[in-house]
């Protein structure tokens, strides 16, 4: 297969950072050719990615990674140099009250892309050149309670059935590279956010109450702590792994950005405060929306990764800071909002 000829699927990629990536991807490498397959559950729409809906190079499949009919066709309709599997059910409170689609898809659809991928990469003769990048999550590694930080080698230790889903399938990626000599490469990051998130997100749902003026939900105490990473870095890291990554390595990307959730809260609303004042209403403070709910079953205290291997292999740091993701990510949001979705 002629490389320049080739093309790139990417599963997932009308969910946020599979839109973020595809966008940022086709701006950096503008002869690039990108097949998109989504099966556009509640978190992908196509109206994420509408400003490369009519770009030549970009063609978008409406399937289910677990159809491997639906995969196996998409192998043999396009020639697919290189796999980035976005796909995943990601969203932890629907994990604990139902763990079965995440099971299917995180599980058994990253299994049906890896076996055709082998299948035709084998039979093309690329098997060790085509690149298989899996993209994880820091929750795979359970929770941390002191000041140390997740490291590659950090035993994985899920708590939730999206965490363990996400395990299982990394595991079954390594075990393609080991047992068939697959071109593979993990990544793992610490909390994405940014534009067109969906709502049921963290900082889109605080975003989002806020301008509603509905209450907004802080679990527990709102104590417990996440490492944040803008989503245009995380792009920017993923495209770093996917050219330069050693194959069989797994690679974290965080953000340095730790925050307690009640903390993250006050700044969101501090933003909204400071730059629209107009949509306060009746509120001295959009701060007074925020509401401690009942705690997140197996809610997780703390995540922070070392991602020192891929700051001195590829010399990439996060060039984003917090102050002004947030800003802008507040910005997109407002901008979205009408006062008919209230």
């Amino acid at each position: 297969m002629n490389k320049s000829d080739s093309y790139l699927l990417v599963t997932g990629g009308a969910g946020f950072i599979g839109s973020n990536f595809i966008k940022y991807y086709l701006s950096q490498y503008p002869h690039a050719k990108v097949v998109n397959v989504d099966k556009l559950t509640y978190a992908g729409s196509t109206f994420n990615l509408e400003s490369v809906a009519d770009h030549p190079n970009y063609h978008f499949v409406h399937a289910d990674i677990t159809d491997e009919k639906a995969v196996d066709r998409i192998f043999n309709d396009y020639p697919i140099g290189g796999v980035i599997n976005f796909a995943a059910e990601s969203h932890v409170d629907r994990s604990i009250e139902d763990a079965s689609s995440f099971v299917n898809t995180n599980v058994m659809g990253t299994m049906v892309l890896l076996q055709i991928a082998r299948k035709v990469w084998t039979e093309q003769g690329i098997l060790k050149a085509a690149r298989f990048h899996h993209i994880s999550t820091d929750e795979v590694y359970g929770s941390l309670d002191n000041d140390e930080k997740f490291h590659e080698q950090t035993p994985y230790d899920p708590r939730n059935p999206y965490s363990a889903s996400k395990a299982g399938a990394n595991l079954l990626v390594k075990s393609f590279g080991y047992t068939y000599g697959m071109n593979i490469v993990i990544s793992s990051s610490s909390n994405n956010y940014g534009p067109s998130q969906h709502e049921e997100k963290l900082i889109p749902t605080i975003i989002s109450n806020a301008l509603r003026h509905n209450p907004i939900p802080i679990y527990g105490d709102g104590k417990n702590i996440r490492e944040w990473l803008y989503v245009e870095d995380h792009c920017r890291a993923l495209d770093l792994i996917f050219h330069q990554g050693q194959s069989m390595e797994s690679y974290n990307i965080g953000g340095g950005n730790e925050l307690k959730n009640i903390d993250l809260a006050v700044k969101i609303c501090e933003i909204l405060d400071n730059n629209y004042p107009d949509r306060k209403g009746s509120l001295n403070s959009f701060k007074d929306l925020i509401t401690y709910t009942e705690d997140r079953l197996g809610h997780d205290r703390r995540y922070a990764v070392d991602d020192r291997k891929l700051r001195g292999a590829m010399g990439w740091q996060p060039v984003v800071a917090m102050e002004n993701g947030l800003e802008e990510t507040v910005e997109w949001y407002v901008n979205q909002w009408t006062p008919t979705s209230r």
